[in-house]
């Protein structure tokens, strides 16, 4: 296990939101904040992400805390990422109950064509200034309801999206091992009551980096769901010895993997590659192009659509399938561009001699199976032993708000209604 540590502390080091700032490691407290009276009644909530954790990988690799939690408590078929199935957008669409196109993190890294800037994940500037990002996430809308929050490096919670910081959280680096993560929510949960966080988000990135490198099916993936379900069992072990009244656990991943293609990659159309009239983004399993001049946007579409190969599909920005919620009529912000370049799965676009990995996500959820995440939830809140159909993403949010009788303030995406049987 040591061997198999090491490994996995090397691949985080390439994941894929790496810093490459020197980033603080450490803990960062908003002072004279506490608990209102009557948050000390109320339940905790630990919201834990594992980063590509595939909706098969339990029974797959024998993940037996992970899956003794979710058999004995609610477990769905799968949970339905968010379109694109990419890091950055769904971690934010579980924390704000929006699809990408209404909070406006539509990528991992995306242009804003009102601000003409860029943003990058891995530009902690970017990362960390909150006016990137809409919605209220979970712990702003409990700091503002007297609810003592924390977060262990999930997406955006080093910003002040939404108005709040979490009173406790770290930025973003990869120094942490998964055991030392859980460590330090179990002192957060070893705080004086009027100090300690009843909601708490923790993020683990090791079985989506193993994932890209070897892909869905290697032994190394095998090994970082193994190193995961170990430091969740020492969590919930550790939590329990606590005897703290009603502590409720829910585990989520963002989105699936899949192997790809990466030998016979699909080329960039030559045309794009003309930046006086293009920008585009890839993300290798989707290519968003930005026209320049927006009266050319019709013919450059008939020229991309004439000159395609059978790998992928074209599509108009303003007419893509509307179940996906990702075109320009639901975008908010500006940000997801005019035409988009999908590939078939497994196929993947590439820069001429830029290499890639072997796992990939960002595929059609409803199209690729293999990019379906998890839902477990476990805790006195829950029924026991229930299996529930697949649901979209962004009903986590106004389900942990219910728990925390925390009154949503804004429209949001998700219902209440599509989980509120799991609950007592």
């Amino acid at each position: 296990m040591k061997k198999t540590i090491l490994l996995l502390s090397c691949l985080v080091t390439t994941a894929v939101f790496a810093q490459k700032q020197q980033i603080d490691t450490a803990q960062i407290v908003i002072p004279n904040r506490i608990n209102a009276e009557k948050t000390l009644e109320k339940p905790y909530v630990i919201l834990i992400s594992i980063d590509g954790y595939r909706y098969d990988y339990t029974d797959k690799y024998s993940a037996k805390n992970i899956k003794q939690m979710a058999d004995s408590g609610v477990k769905a078929k799968a949970m339905i990422p968010s379109y694109p199935t990419i890091t950055f957008p769904n971690h934010w669409s579980i924390i704000t109950g929006l699809y990408p196109a209404h909070h406006g993190i539509v990528d991992n890294f995306f242009i804003d064509e009102d601000r003409k800037e860029s943003y990058q994940m891995s530009n902690a500037d970017n990362a960390e200034d909150g006016t990137w990002y809409g919605g209220n996430p979970l712990w702003s809308l409990a700091e503002g309801q007297g609810v003592v929050s924390a977060s262990l490096q999930w997406v955006g919670s080093a910003s002040d999206a939404g108005g709040n910081r979490p009173t406790y959280y770290y930025r973003y680096h990869e120094k942490f091992t998964p055991e030392q993560k859980v460590d330090k929510v179990v002192d957060w949960l070893k705080l004086p009551a009027d100090q300690r966080p009843h909601f708490i988000s923790l993020y683990f990135p090791e079985v989506d980096s193993a994932g890209h490198h070897f892909g869905p099916d290697s032994e190394q993936t095998e090994q970082a769901v193994q190193l995961i379900d170990q430091a969740i069992g020492k969590l919930i072990t550790n939590v329990n010895a606590l005897h703290l009244p009603n502590v409720n656990f829910v585990i989520v991943s963002d989105h699936g993997m899949k192997k790809v293609n990466k030998d016979e990659p699909i080329r960039i159309p030559a045309m794009l590659l003309n930046k006086d009239k293009y920008e585009y983004i890839n993300s290798q399993s989707l290519l968003r192009v930005h026209v320049k001049d927006k009266k050319d946007i019709k013919a450059t579409y008939k020229a991309l659509k004439k000159n395609k190969t059978k790998d992928y599909q074209v599509y108009l920005a303003k007419k893509f399938p509307k179940n996906l919620h990702f075109s320009t009529k639901d975008d908010v912000f500006n940000r997801i561009g005019d035409i988009f370049l999908v590939p078939d799965a497994p196929h993947i676009f590439l820069e001429n001699f830029k290499k890639t990995t072997t796992g990939k996500h960002g595929y059609n959820p409803y199209a690729v199976p293999e990019m379906k995440a998890i839902f477990y939830a476990n805790g006195p809140e829950f029924k026991a032993a229930i299996e529930i159909d697949a649901f979209e993403n962004v009903n986590v949010y106004p389900l942990i708000a219910e728990i925390l009788d925390l009154e949503v303030q804004q429209p949001i995406d998700g219902k209440i209604e599509v989980l509120e049987n799991i609950l007592q």
